[in-house]
């Protein structure tokens, strides 16, 4: 064990006592972070025009501070884009997170000096956990790698933008620079096939120990690796142990990222956004990931099924349940009021708080009524996988509304790395789940107003080739894996296996 493994526990252990701390004291956190908010929004022009000198409760806070997503706050960062100053917060952002918007372009989500420090806490403290936990902390000696956006960013009227995995790359402690793979140059390149192939050359004779990314795209790396070597990742790296990821359900890809790493590992998952870092998972037996109280966000929830409702519940943290599918509403140090981020979590845990992510607001499929999330559609298939060694690369949900022949179905499109030998019976075993979770659906196909779901063959490298197309491909960019329209499924014919 060296030094800097031995120390790491102990200082694990402390950094953990901090954070039990606030976790077993909910209500009173979240209650300081509001106050804090309020009285510091309303130095600002939004604070000013919602009359935030007026809150003295969370409720005065409702009364004033609607709901709203980028486009409702669009025009108070426009400002800020253009140069002004105290709009959301007090002063200027340092960073412009530069997002994919859907109706308006690009998004510029301020990160400020006050929020920055949370991103890079919160992400520290998810490895503290684990060390905490195992008391295993050999991982600190080997390299370290996380696949992310290029750290080069632009400058937009004096501050800096860039993507949120390309800002924080700045900020790796000093004590893990040695560790830290890939070089700063491999990490500029824009190419993702370019990026990829070079860290492959850079990585495949080192000490990896911790790798971290989107699963779709650190299973690239991976299939590039194995390709080269003819190895499995456990052979190539023998001490590679823990995989941080975040941003979707691993469940479904499990299967696959064991059998090509070959072997067992440990799992971090974490919830970044652009917007704050919402949780990360604490512990590795326990289901979900705790919710980060004292990161600067106050959370608001609305019940999912109530959302497009004219009228809604919308709720602080006191009042939240286990099993009920939220959509997650934010307040931050960054400037954010009611912000609605589009996804939807549920409670794990209420001692302490911890939270999964269910899917997003404007992912599901209610084509015919049935309301579909994806929490159902990746549960559905995990449990088609779970009994078989059937893997899958990445796979999309979508309605037939207009079939050539039949009654309308939902149409799965999947990469299969290691395919069924009964298709058929996968497609029932998946639709089976479907019925037992979602009671509308079971309807549907009682009253013979869907059939079962249809099963397509996504080509090897399809899902990929999709991205490319649409200018999405590497980086933090991922695919929904349903949506109530054909977009991505028509585009995706192109794709098929015949």
């Amino acid at each position: 064990m060296s030094l800097k493994s031995f120390f790491a526990i102990p200082f694990a252990k402390l950094a953990i006592r901090g954070v039990k701390k606030w976790a077993n004291n909910p209500h009173h956190t979240q209650k300081k972070v509001f106050d804090h908010l309020i009285r510091k929004g309303k130095l600002t022009v939004f604070g000013k025009d919602h009359e935030f000198d007026k809150i003295q409760s969370y409720e005065d806070f409702k009364q004033r501070v609607p709901v709203a997503d980028y486009e409702e706050l669009k025009p108070y960062v426009e400002r800020i884009v253009n140069g002004e100053s105290d709009i959301l917060w007090e002063g200027k952002p340092i960073y412009f997170a530069k997002t994919s918007g859907t109706t308006s372009g690009a998004k510029y989500i301020p990160i400020t000096k006050e929020s920055m420090p949370t991103h890079i806490t919160a992400a520290r403290n998810a490895l503290l956990c684990y060390i905490a936990e195992t008391n295993n902390a050999d991982f600190v000696n080997g390299k370290m790698i996380f696949l992310q956006g290029s750290p080069v960013l632009e400058n937009k009227n004096g501050i800096q933008l860039g993507r949120l995995s390309g800002i924080v790359a700045h900020y790796v402690p000093k004590y893990l620079q040695k560790n830290r793979l890939p070089s700063w140059e491999t990490n500029c390149i824009e190419d993702w096939d370019n990026k990829v192939e070079t860290i492959v050359e850079e990585t495949i004779n080192e000490n990896m120990t911790v790798i971290g990314g989107i699963p779709s795209w650190a299973q690239m790396y991976f299939e590039k690796l194995e390709a080269k070597t003819g190895k499995k990742i456990s052979e190539i790296f023998p001490n590679f142990n823990v995989f941080v990821y975040g941003g979707v359900n691993f469940d479904p890809y499990k299967n696959k990222f064991e059998s090509i790493i070959g072997k067992k590992i440990n799992y971090i998952e974490l919830y970044p956004a652009s917007e704050g870092f919402i949780a990360y998972q604490d512990s590795q037996n326990e289901d979900g990931m705790l919710l980060q109280l004292n990161s600067g966000i106050f959370y608001e929830f609305i019940p999912a099924d109530e959302f497009y409702n004219e009228e809604r519940n919308r709720i602080s943290l006191e009042g939240v349940q286990m099993g009920v599918n939220y959509v997650i509403i934010l307040n931050t140090t960054a400037g954010l009021w009611g912000y609605n981020i589009g996804d939807t979590v549920e409670f794990t845990s209420l001692h302490p708080y911890r939270i999964k992510v269910t899917g997003r607001i404007k992912h599901f499929i209610s084509a015919f009524g049935e309301h579909v999330i994806g929490k159902e559609v990746e549960k559905a298939l995990n449990d088609a996988i779970s009994e078989t060694d059937v893997s899958v690369s990445e796979f999309t949900v979508a309605p037939q509304v207009n079939p050539d022949e039949g009654l309308p179905y939902h149409e799965w499109f999947i990469e299969f790395e290691k395919e069924p030998d009964d298709f058929e019976a996968f497609a029932q075993k998946i639709d089976a789940s479907m019925q037992q979770q979602n009671i509308y659906y079971f309807d549907l196909i009682e009253g013979k107003i869907l059939r079962p779901l249809i099963i397509r063959r996504v080509q090897k490298g399809g899902f990929h080739e999709y991205m490319k197309s649409i200018g999405k491909f590497g980086g933090q960019n991922k695919i929904p894996q349903l949506s109530d329209n054909r977009k991505i499924a028509d585009v995706l014919t192109n794709y098929l296996i015949n």
